[in-house]
């Protein structure tokens, strides 16, 4: 495990074009301070939940599906 990295550092340049490449890697996955942010997009989700929670609406009873019948057919 250590080979592979102890390649990368023999040399300056390569250990530079190492550490350039990991900041690349993290400014393209960062997303910037100017995007909009989820928080509204939860904030409307989460008004939607609340308005349709409540009593459920003549729902079937849940029923075990590999539950054994109660009167066996004969």
């Amino acid at each position: 495990m250590l080979g592979k990295y102890q390649a990368v550092f023999r040399s300056r340049w390569r250990a530079v074009w190492w550490s350039l490449g990991i900041m690349l890697t993290a400014y393209c996955t960062i997303p910037s301070a100017d995007e909009k942010s989820d928080g509204d997009d939860l904030a409307a989700v989460a008004k939607l939940v609340e308005e349709h929670s409540g009593k459920p609406h003549d729902q079937p009873k849940h029923t075990n599906p590999w539950a054994l019948p109660k009167d066996p057919p004969q």
